[in-house]
């Protein structure tokens, strides 16, 4: 139960930081509308940042089945407890956004675009099919590659998660105006259920794109993960 909690809550301050900033730079009255990407990537940055300091120690702070999974086919954790990650993880996803809708309701009200806000909420695609399943593939090896990779993020010293920061900001700095760099279902799917269900207004969850960020980015993990374990990283 330990592990559900902590990734509930872990995963539901992810997305109420993370999806906040995106809320907060693209809505109308906003204070902050008219931010740019580098907001965005320091924003997701932090989100995952802060909550890993404070479970970290406890449960590895995954708050992403990406995560869970890859580490899970590498043999680092537990196949026992996966399913009490994943079920932090998607119900806290989905907390985190309805707190957001409650907060930014009023901006939401106020801006008529569905794809505005549902940008706020979860990702889409600036590229044909084929290549967006390939960007959320790389994204998630490279997330896992360099998790795994990396000797300090192994430890449970809490400056290790700094690391996690730099691969966040790198990975969307690099690859963000493609689709977004979801990497985790459960800062995704989650949220675009929230959106679909409670927001205000005008909504298009684009439901058909919704297995991208969903599936590709555990299938890059898992590889990312097992090629660092095969290098002996």
């Amino acid at each position: 139960m330990t592990i559900f909690i902590n990734e509930l809550i872990g995963t539901a301050l992810l997305v109420l930081l993370g999806d906040g900033v995106c809320c907060n730079i693209n809505l109308n009255k906003s204070g902050m509308k008219g931010g740019n990407t580098v907001h965005v990537a320091i924003g997701w940055g932090l989100a995952v940042l802060l909550p890993a300091f404070v479970f970290g120690a406890s449960t590895g702070a995954h708050f992403n089945p990406s995560v869970t999974i890859a580490l899970a086919v590498a043999g680092k954790v537990a196949w026992n407890v996966v399913p009490m990650y994943l079920a932090g993880q998607m119900a806290g996803g989905f907390i985190g956004a309805i707190v957001l809708i409650i907060l930014f309701h009023e901006q939401l009200v106020a801006t008529p675009d569905a794809n505005v806000k549902r940008g706020c909420f979860c990702t889409g695609s600036q590229c044909s099919t084929p290549f967006a399943a390939i960007s959320e593939f790389v994204c998630g090896f490279c997330l896992l590659f360099f998790i795994c990779g990396i000797p300090a993020i192994t430890g449970k010293t809490g400056l290790n998660y700094i690391f996690v920061w730099g691969i966040i900001m790198s990975v969307g700095l690099s690859f963000g105006g493609l689709t977004g760099y979801a990497m985790n279902a459960a800062r995704d799917t989650s949220p675009r259920l929230a959106y679909a269900l409670f927001c205000p207004g005008e909504r298009d969850a684009q439901w058909g794109y919704a297995w991208i960020p969903a599936i590709m980015p555990i299938l890059g993990g898992i590889c990312g993960a097992l090629l660092a374990g095969s290098l002996a990283l």
